[in-house]
């Protein structure tokens, strides 16, 4: 049985990716912050998922939690980094404490983890899947620490396939657009008119819609699954075309 590790999955793209791969026939083990949420996403999941609440972005935390893990479950097959957060300010707003909250929690979670998934996969090879933007190719207005952070995860992504190619490990992104999350309520919610911000983003894709979890889940499932086994250092832009059309 295929076992995935997903992060962030107590709501959201994550919980959306944790869903998914169990249907799919995965052995789920969800990671987040909020038990009561993730006990909830574990429901949805069926029997053979299973939690575990910690904080992704504290080193500390995931030194305490993931090798037990990795033991009481079994080596990682599929891992989605799908943990993040959305910190909103122009960078001369930001405050030290706000920008390294925002770089803790959407790149170097991926890299505290790693420190235990990475090992534990290249035994038998798997798919990483991260979870980057739109904004890894554009950026918004007020939101520097955020784009600098989905910037650097693409990157990252390219950078961790080659090293992982010759392990038998693929690594590649999902780039999400508006998709309807409370991580993007979050951000409408700081915008000086939430209602509009929510439906000028509906309006932006062309598909005149924002997404879904289940709309990224996917394309997770996609590069989880052998249909992607020649596929790996790439993105998928999930974004019903907003990075399609020309600004008019």
């Amino acid at each position: 049985m295929t076992v995935a590790y997903v992060t962030g999955a107590s709501s959201g793209i994550g919980k959306g990716a944790a869903v998914r791969l169990a249907q799919d026939g995965a052995k789920v083990v969800l990671l987040g912050r909020n038990e009561k949420r993730l006990a909830e996403a574990v429901a949805e999941c069926g029997p053979q998922a299973a939690y575990a609440a910690f904080d992704a972005a504290d080193p500390a935390e995931v030194n305490s939690h993931l090798p037990a893990l990795i033991e009481q479950h079994g080596n990682p097959d599929v891992v989605v980094h799908a943990a993040g957060i959305t910190v909103v300010g122009a960078l001369d707003q930001l405050t030290p404490q706000e920008w390294h909250q925002q770089m803790d929690a959407n790149l170097n979670s991926i890299y505290y983890l790693n420190k235990h998934l990475w090992p534990a996969m290249a035994l038998n090879g798997g798919s990483i899947v991260l979870v980057a933007s739109t904004a890894s190719f554009a950026a918004f207005p007020q939101d520097a620490a955020y784009v600098a952070s989905k910037g650097a995860v693409l990157a990252l992504t390219k950078a961790m396939a080659l090293d992982g190619a010759a392990q038998g490990i693929r690594v590649n992104a999902v780039c999400p657009g508006f998709i309807l999350t409370p991580n993007l309520q979050g951000y409408f919610d700081a915008q000086a008119d939430p209602a509009a911000a929510a439906g000028g983003a509906a309006a932006a894709a062309p598909l005149n819609r924002m997404g879904t979890p289940e709309d990224v889940a996917g394309a997770v499932a996609f590069f989880a699954s052998p249909d992607s086994s020649f596929v790996t250092g790439t993105s998928i832009l999930v974004d019903g075309g907003l990075m399609a059309r020309v600004p008019g």
